[in-house]
């Protein structure tokens, strides 16, 4: 039988491998699948049901409620900070730069209303965007995933570290350092990408790939000539319409692998969508998630997951009222 000694030099080093593989260890087991059961076990069913009847009265609602999650969980870790009102003494997350898009708020604070009459001060925020974010990717043909559950809410919301979200425009390298900042590897990035399965993006962010890309070309040569003609229609020079943009994927209301087959032929809407075809580093993934959807949904439930434990809070608060810190 092998075992494992620490010889007296580096015990300093074991030790503290030990106890970070046993805070990893602790950290992980905060969350649990069934965290609700008995304080209050019609939770999830609560939020699917007012999940799907706002969806079910605006289409946009899948989409928006999926990226909220992703740019909850990337700032400050999964801790609904991304829910928070500004404050005449404070700018929080949702009025940052990157986030004046985001929308459907009213969703999260719907379910959060039905959950205190339930069960009043158990059920956290962030929970309630972890499963509306499964549930809206489920709905809407996606992979089906059980949640943990058990994190509690934020107390600080700040629009400044906006700027730590990843961009339209970042290269594979500043994509792959930003979810390595957040415990994700390469195949949890490509993966993650595909939530763009759903949605729609405005002018503003791909529009740099259309003109004066660079000093030697006009437009952005890993697009495809014939979709970057149709958004150059779409957001003219001066475009006087907000509201103006294009969708992400060709099938953008059902969540499947069409995005991917969409990066090999060139027809990616965002710069750092495309440039995961681009790059050796993810350009494989991109292939194997594009030629079988069933690996694409179990490694994205996978990655999911993953996001779902980024910087997660044992010791918070249950806020009230999701717009408010107690």
């Amino acid at each position: 039988m092998a075992v494992s000694v620490c010889a007296p030099k580096v015990l300093v080093s074991c030790t503290t491998s030990f106890l970070l593989l046993l805070m990893a260890s602790l950290s992980k087991a905060v969350l649990d699948a069934h965290y609700y059961d008995h304080t209050c076990p019609q939770a999830e069913k609560i939020i699917l049901g007012t999940v799907y009847e706002a969806s079910m009265h605006d289409p946009k609602v899948p989409p928006r409620i999926l990226r909220m999650f992703f740019h909850d969980c990337f700032i400050r870790g999964c801790d609904a900070s991304v829910l928070v009102d500004s404050t005449p003494g404070n700018q929080a997350e949702k009025d940052g730069p990157p986030n004046i898009s985001l929308a459907s708020f009213y969703v999260i604070d719907d379910a959060k209303t039905r959950l205190e009459m339930a069960c009043p001060h158990t059920v956290s925020c962030a929970d309630i965007i972890a499963i509306a974010a499964r549930d809206v990717v489920t709905m809407t043909g996606g992979p089906y995933w059980n949640v943990l559950k058990g994190r509690k809410d934020g107390r600080v919301s700040k629009a400044s570290e906006t700027i730590n979200l990843p961009a339209p425009s970042f290269n594979v390298t500043q994509l792959i350092q930003s979810f390595a900042k957040r415990g994700l590897g390469a195949r949890d990035l490509v993966a993650l990408s595909g939530g763009h399965s759903l949605g729609f993006s405005h002018c503003s962010s791909f529009e740099l790939r259309l003109r004066n890309f660079s000093s030697v070309h006009d437009i952005d040569p890993t697009m495809n000539d014939e979709l970057a003609q149709n958004l150059r229609k779409k957001c003219p020079k001066q475009n006087k319409n907000r509201n103006a943009g294009e969708f992400l994927d060709s099938t953008s209301s059902t969540f499947d692998n069409e995005y991917y087959r969409r990066l090999m032929a060139g027809k990616g809407v965002f710069g750092s969508d495309q440039a995961l075809f681009g790059d050796y580093r993810s350009r494989w993934i991109v292939e194997a998630f594009a030629k079988d959807q069933s690996l694409f949904f179990r490694e994205f439930a996978a990655s999911m997951i993953k996001l779902g434990n980024v910087g997660v809070i044992e010791k918070g608060e249950v806020r009230v009222k999701c717009r408010v810190v107690n």
